[in-house]
């Protein structure tokens, strides 16, 4: 046994075994025989395809498994040839070679002993001198072998150059037998064709392959990195000169070059531009065609003639105040008032405003005309919530459009449009310009689109400003685009302080808090330290808040945070209520998490195949740690994950305000300390209070809410769909 460089440990050995294999994630289980121990050894590790009689050397360190006890956790695996008569008879016998079976691996080394490997694959006619061997057989071995030599040759490669196995299956299987001569050619292909795969990943192993720094290539790439970087930050394109500058900081390349990667970019189509004042928008090609889609969508959408429909403002209202059993305010029957008008109706307001009920009126009065109509959200979880609020049948706006995975596109088109004479979507603030692109183009022109949101809420993740933006468009089309603002705060919710605390936060004001031991649902609890608004929290998680207000810390208490990083973000958290609230089992560890049976979870990322999305929070039920999958419970449905799917999941006792969009919980605790500086602002709190239903508590600094409140600057996202739906407007008049 030997030490590796990078300290790692070094086994060799030959499969005895192959426990067990998962050919979609590399998992693999096998017991090995090595001159160290008479003992067989366990390894495991996400590994290429390996079989009995091989000679490997494996790189990584030795576990102790609760269950399975002392084993080899390996990180990388060399094949090396066998160099024994006897591991090269079970090498061949072990199913590796279609035609060869342990009665043919023995005939076959008895004739040609050690040189039998070499016979296959440079002479293979004489293995026809072989009893059951004829020319045709012979041929189709070496075929096989030379099949499987490329395989493995290609993962050596990929391994030599610093790629994780488990990125390694990917790539093989993403280029077959022309991954070593595409990524010799280019590795920061890597980046943008294998998923998991990012720029500084690429240049790693750029590196290792000796490719220089000024690299034309690398030009590229690192420009279309920061270009997705800026989309992940909001921007649906980039200008020219931002572009250049944090291009130069990434690559520490000079501008020449970067001018030049940027013609070429183009020459190739993986950009686009356009001319704006005196800079250039960038584009990645799908952002821009979104926005273009979107501008030419709405635009039709605007000048199509609705279709009639036998709305009587004084009726409709009349019957919707029956229908859900209250009284409307004057605002609130505004909606009517536009309703049969307007094309697009934009429903906005905070928390108490009667958006809700406004929306379960309307309806509840169109189901009854037997108007058809089709309501949406975002999130499965705001799905959820609309379900419930308006009384009908909610789905995500990716379900109602009928999403592909497979071809990663919509049913619902143009070509094929959504039935309805009606279509709603709520929590349009979390909206971004790909989705709306995609939702107006499924609409039949003649049908009237209802938006209903906050706009005080953050913004969508994806790229785009698309609730800011058809706000602005109000201005220049009253009659088709209609905005109907509630803005008065109802008596019953008066009493609550989540509520007037959210709208004092807006004013620019500190949230007023309750008293300790009074019936308040927002409270501040006044901590400097970081460690002490750590205790506080888990204090509050394990014992306060279940014992005061009969609520379950796992299923109801919700942390948010504004950050990832730090002992109040999201990641460490996680990591203290883990710890806290479900210590004990066995997990399946990745990356900087282990998950365990009934830790909470949260989907990252929206997987059609598998009917999650992102923000949809579940239970672990079930964990193999040897087969390496986990399983998680999300309401009655049960789904699960194999190692090689767990980068969308995260552990979910503490998640970003971000990632809370379109979510209310029971209680949210919320930590505010200066070590979120960088975070803190007015709409980030708003947001954060808004997501509280029962009970909202605020752990942290005076001085880090004081600078939250004060701070109303937001980060301007470069977005032009306005500005491209006027000039359509100009060019057609």
């Amino acid at each position: 046994m030997a030490q590796a460089a990078d300290s790692d440990e070094v086994i060799d050995g030959t499969v005895e075994r192959v426990v067990f294999y998962n050919p979609d994630t590399g998992w693999t289980v096998l017991r090995l025989t090595t001159d160290e121990s008479p003992l067989l050894t366990t390894v495991v590790g996400n590994l290429q395809r390996l079989s009995p009689g091989e000679t490997v050397r494996f790189t990584g360190s030795w576990t102790i498994d609760p269950k399975h006890g002392k084993q080899f956790s390996a990180r990388t695996c060399l094949p090396l040839a066998p160099n024994t008569l006897g591991g090269i008879e079970k090498f061949l016998g072990a199913g590796l070679i279609p035609g060869i079976g342990p009665v043919m691996a023995q005939r076959i080394v008895k004739k040609f002993g050690l040189h039998t490997l070499r016979v296959i694959e440079e002479a293979p006619d004489r293995l026809a001198d072989v009893p059951g061997i004829g020319p045709k057989r012979a041929l189709a071995i070496r075929d096989s072998w030379v099949e499987k030599k490329a395989v493995k040759e290609v993962m050596i490669f990929l391994e030599s150059a610093g790629v994780s196995p488990a990125f390694a299956l990917r790539i093989q299987r993403r280029y077959a037998d022309d991954a070593i001569r595409l990524i010799s050619e280019n590795p920061y292909r890597l980046a943008s064709d294998v998923h998991g795969i990012g720029f500084a990943t690429a240049d790693r192993i750029a590196e290792k392959m000796g490719i220089p720094e000024d690299s034309p290539h690398r030009a590229e790439a690192g420009l279309l990195h920061v270009l997705a970087e800026l989309s992940g930050q909001g921007h649906v394109f980039a200008r020219r000169d931002n572009l250049l500058h944090q291009a130069q900081s990434l690559l520490e390349l000079d501008r020449t070059a970067l001018e030049s990667a940027i013609e070429r970019l183009m020459l190739m189509g993986r950009i686009r531009r356009i001319d704006i004042d005196d800079d250039e928008a960038i584009y990645l090609p799908r952002l821009f065609a979104a926005e273009g889609a979107a501008a030419t969508a709405l635009h039709r959408l605007l000048h199509t003639p609705p279709r009639s429909l036998p709305v009587d403002t004084a009726q409709a209202v009349a019957r919707a105040e029956a229908l859900a059993g209250v009284e409307l305010s004057a605002q609130q029957r505004q909606v009517f008032a536009v309703f049969e008008r307007a094309k697009i109706i934009i429903l906005t307001g905070g928390p108490g405003t009667g958006k809700t009920t406004t929306l379960r009126g309307l309806v509840a009065f169109l189901h009854e005309l037997e108007i058809e109509v089709l309501l949406a959200a975002p999130t499965g979880r705001a799905a959820k919530r609309m379900t419930e609020s308006a009384g009908h049948d909610a789905k995500t706006i990716h379900r109602l459009l009928e999403f592909v995975p497979r071809t990663n596109r919509f049913e619902r088109c143009a070509r094929k449009p959504l039935q309805a004479h009606v279509v709603v979507i709520d929590e349009v603030s979390m909206v971004d310009i790909e989705l709306f692109a995609a939702l107006l183009d499924a609409l039949d022109p003649k049908s009237r689109l209802v938006l209903v949101g906050d706009p005080d809420q953050l913004p969508s993740v994806g790229p785009g400003t698309v609730l800011a933006d058809l706000l602005v468009l109000e201005r220049s089309f009253r009659h088709q685009l209609s905005v109907v603002r509630l803005t008065e705060i109802f008596r019953q919710a008066q009493s609550s302080l989540i509520v007037t605390g959210a709208y004092d936060v807006l004013q620019g004001q500190s949230p007023r808090a309750g008293q300790k031991g009074t019936d308040a649902d927002l409270f501040f609890i006044e901590r400097e330290e970081p460690a002490e608004c750590l205790e506080v929290i888990k204090s509050l998680v394990k014992s306060r808040i279940p014992a005061r207000f009969e609520l379950d810390p796992l299923e109801d208490i919700q942390l948010l945070t504004p950050m990832h990083k730090g002992l109040l973000g999201a990641a460490n958290l996680n990591q203290e209520l883990q710890q806290l609230l479900n210590p004990a089992g066995q997990g399946v560890r990745f990356r900087q998490y282990q998950f365990k049976p009934n830790d909470k979870v949260m989907q990252v990322r929206n997987n059609y195949d598998l009917e999650v999305f992102n923000g949809d929070i579940g239970r672990i039920t079930a964990v193999d740690p040897e087969l390496d999958w986990i399983e998680v419970r999300y309401g009655d449905r049960m789904v699960r994950y194999p190692s090689t799917e767990l980068d969308q999941l995260m552990l979910a006792y503490a998640c970003s305000v971000h990632k809370s969009q379109g979510s209310e919980y029971p209680a949210v605790i919320l930590p505010m300390h200066t070590q979120h500086f960088v975070m803190l602002k007015r709409n980030l709190l708003y947001t954060a209070i808004t997501r509280g239903k029962r009970l909202v508590v605020i752990v942290g600094s005076r001085r880090a809410l004081s600078i939250a409140v004060g701070n109303n600057q937001r980060t301007e996202r470069e977005s032009r769909l306005v500005q491209r739906f006027l000039d359509l407007k100009e060019e057609r008049q």
